[in-house]
């Protein structure tokens, strides 16, 4: 782990070398929230204050000065001071207060009064915030929480961030790819989003279509694109305002659900205490070192099996799941550098936010597809959909050039 004020854009050694030692990180009160549905931004905290542990083997009050002092078990306290339990627990418990707070808000302005729902739309996004954070941490640092603890906490979170995301990806979706649609049939068609090869083994069928279609003159493709442009975008909205209808009220059955309240009190008892395991008591930040660098090298290891630009092709919707297991783990670690350091990782925003793009490049290219696969549709909007799908594929393609563009260790990338 790097201090935040310390940037560097160059890995010191390759992934599979050994790394070297972590710096002892400052232990931080303050972190600077990242709004996790917003873009990757923020550096790191400053004005942080510095984190203060009592003496020890100092004698009780009234006490007698010469007392000697019994047997214990207790391991001493870490030469700086700082123990793990000082970093990792104020964390939790803080991103657990937000949680306790972001439900209040949300139950507030989930009541009928409240037009349009955009106040507990902003406060299920903060509940997911808090709940991924928690999440993350609980896995990342379980070595030194209570085991059984954590994964059933983590396991139950993770499910309600779940539950939460879909209606907010559901409605992001269908507003990228109308827009996207909108643009495609207002200009031009680039010939490379239309003219790819429809015998491509594992294609979509809705680039099939497209492909077949494409071989028209360009003004006839653009009269056809228009037509089914309005078509298909009237039936993506059918079919995604459905699927967003459907998760608003799995969203509101499981707030309503003892599942869900059970979920919230076991945060509610985060706030106040934090279970570790045994042993961790007294023991110095390295503890929370060297799960948070086991995190590090996860990641570099995730980029370094990235599938190299020589097979880079629009439709490879197999390679998707290693890019997508690479954004998991990026966002590991950013919580893990948000415990150990008090702030994300400033040199890594452009590649996070590369890889967000991506994801949802790659979930709207497959709700075209799948919109092209409805029976008994046109021929004219089956040809729009596999433009779009066209176009959201090479928008996959344009995100994996940022993200190789913007990933700051250039030693990860190329090692062999």
């Amino acid at each position: 782990m790097r201090r935040p004020d310390h940037p560097t854009t160059t890995r010191p050694t390759a992934v599979n070398g050994a790394l070297p030692g972590p710096e002892s990180p400052e232990s931080p009160e303050a972190r600077e929230a990242l709004e996790a549905d917003g873009p990757w931004g923020g550096g790191p905290g400053a004005g942080v204050p510095e984190r203060t542990v009592p003496g020890a083997g100092a004698p009780e009050a009234g006490g007698p000065d010469h007392a000697v002092p019994g047997p214990t078990t207790a391991p001493p306290l870490p030469t700086d001071g700082v123990t793990a339990e000082a970093v990792l627990a104020p964390y939790l418990q803080g991103q657990a207060a937000d949680f306790l707070r972001s439900l209040r808000l949300h139950r507030e302005h989930s009541a009928p009064s409240d037009a349009g729902g955009q106040g507990a739309e902003a406060a299920a996004r903060a509940l997911r915030r808090s709940a991924r954070r928690i999440s993350g941490s609980l896995h990342t640092f379980r070595t030194v929480l209570d085991p059984a603890w954590a994964d059933h906490l983590r396991t139950e979170l993770a499910w309600l961030s779940g539950i939460l995301a879909r209606e907010h990806a559901y409605a992001g979706r269908l507003t990228r790819l109308l827009d996207a649609l909108h643009q495609l049939s207002g200009a031009t068609l680039p010939a490379a989003r239309g003219t790819r090869p429809a015998t491509k083994p594992g294609a979509q069928p809705a680039t099939t279509t497209a492909a077949r279609t494409a071989g028209a003159p360009e003004a006839q493709g653009r009269a056809v694109l228009g037509v089914g442009a309005a078509r298909a975008g009237a039936l993506l909205e059918r079919q995604l305002t459905l699927a967003r209808t459907r998760a608003h009220s799995a969203a509101l059955q499981a707030l309503g659900s003892s599942r869900f309240h059970a979920v919230a009190d076991a945060v509610a008892l985060l706030a106040s205490e934090v279970p570790l395991a045994p042993g961790t008591t007294g023991r110095g930040t390295e503890a929370l070192l060297e799960p948070a660098e086991r995190a590090e090298q996860r990641l570099l290891a995730a980029v370094v099996a990235l599938p190299a630009d020589e097979s880079a092709e629009p439709y490879n919707e197999a390679q998707d799941a290693a890019w997508h297991q690479a954004r998991l783990l990026l966002r590991l670690h950013r919580y893990a550098h948000e415990v150990v350091l008090g702030a994300a990782d400033p040199v890594l925003t452009g590649a996070g936010h590369a890889l967000d793009l991506h994801r949802d490049a790659a979930e709207a290219a497959a709700a075209a597809a799948a919109a092209a696969r409805t029976p008994r549709i046109a021929p004219a909007t089956a040809y729009a959909l596999g433009v779009l799908h066209a176009d959201q594929r090479h928008e996959v393609e344009a995100a994996r050039a940022v993200f190789r563009e913007t990933w700051p260790y250039a030693t990860a990338m190329t090692a062999p």
